[in-house]
C-alpha cells in the first residue's frame, strides 16, 4: 500500500500543482495515471481493489479506502477551480459529484481489469469514455 501511495501520489501532485491546464484536463491525467498504474502493476491493482486484502487486518482495507478518498480529493480540488473558473452556479456541488463520479469509474475499470484475470485492460476505450464523463 505504501508503494501505491508514494507512487500514485507523486505523480498526482505534479499533475495537481501545474500550470497553465484546464482542471478537466488535469482529472482526465489523474485518471489515466491510476489506470495505467494499475494496467501495469496487476499485484498492485488487487491491492487496490481489496481482492488481496481479504482475510487481512481491517486497518488495510480501510488505507485503501482512504487512497481513493485522497484521489477523489484531488480530482475535487481540479474540477471546482475549472467550474469557478466557467462560472458554474455551485462549483463546489458540481465538483464534488463530478470527483465522486469519476472515482466510482477508476474502481469500477480497476474492478473489471482483476475481473477479467487481467485481460480487459483499465484504458480500453478511455479516450472515449473520459469524453463521455468530462465532456
Amino acid at each position: 500500500i505504501e508503494f501505491i501511495e508514494t507512487s500514485v501520489f507523486t505523480l498526482l501532485n505534479q499533475i495537481v500543482e501545474k500550470d497553465g491546464l484546464s482542471g478537466q484536463l488535469k482529472a482526465q491525467k489523474i485518471i489515466t495515471v491510476l489506470l495505467q498504474f494499475g494496467e501495469r502493476n496487476p499485484g498492485m491493482t488487487q491491492v487496490m481493489v481489496g481482492d488481496a486484502l481479504v482475510y487481512e487486518n481491517e486497518r488495510l482495507l480501510a488505507r485503501i479506502n482512504q487512497f481513493f478518498e485522497r484521489v477523489e480529493s484531488s480530482l475535487r480540488q481540479v474540477l471546482r477551480a475549472d467550474a469557478e473558473a466557467n462560472g458554474a452556479a455551485t462549483p463546489t456541488a458540481q465538483a464534488n459529484a463530478q470527483a465522486s463520479v469519476l472515482v466510482c469509474f477508476i474502481m469500477g475499470r480497476l474492478q473489471r481489469y482483476a475481473r477479467s484475470g487481467f485481460k480487459r485492460l483499465p484504458s480500453e476505450q478511455l479516450d472515449l469514455a473520459l469524453r463521455m464523463l468530462l465532456g
